[in-house]
């Protein structure tokens, strides 16, 4: 079984990901896919509520109890400091040596892009970003 952490986030973040969420439940009816998911709601409600960005002990747990991370996107204008974005997204990126980001990007429609004359066969590709691995990585689980 493949366990799999699901934060939401913030903004667009909780309606994407509620979307992945149903692609997966649906991969494990109709493919049999063994997944357990579990949702935290790590974000800026949580913060402006609790006063809590992540709780104390989140990146070792999340380091030994799951096998992914399902991550929405970060930040809200509520929040200007940008705290729960940064402790958060950028938390789990240092803490857990997540030094990759991968964007698939492609476009679905040729009026949608500001790109002008440009039709769908020609975006489509995947940005690698890479940043140099912090020197502290928290113990992996085997």
């Amino acid at each position: 079984m493949k366990r799999i952490a699901v934060i939401p986030g913030d903004g667009i973040g909780p309606e994407v990901i509620r979307e992945a969420v149903r692609l997966l439940e649906r991969l494990r009816e109709t493919h049999d896919v063994d997944l357990k998911l579990t949702s935290f709601d790590w974000g800026a409600d949580k913060f402006l509520r609790e006063g809590v960005t992540l709780p104390s002990g989140a990146l070792e747990m999340l380091a030994n109890e799951f096998d992914a991370i399902l991550a929405g996107a970060f930040g809200d204008p509520r929040v200007p400091s940008n705290k729960v974005a940064e402790d958060v997204l950028l938390g789990m990126r240092r803490g857990l040596d997540l030094y990759i980001n991968l964007r698939p990007v492609r476009l679905i429609d040729s009026r949608l892009s500001p790109l002008r004359n440009r039709t769908v066969a020609e975006i489509d590709f995947v940005v690698f970003l890479r940043k140099e691995r912090p020197k502290r990585l928290l113990r992996k689980r085997n």
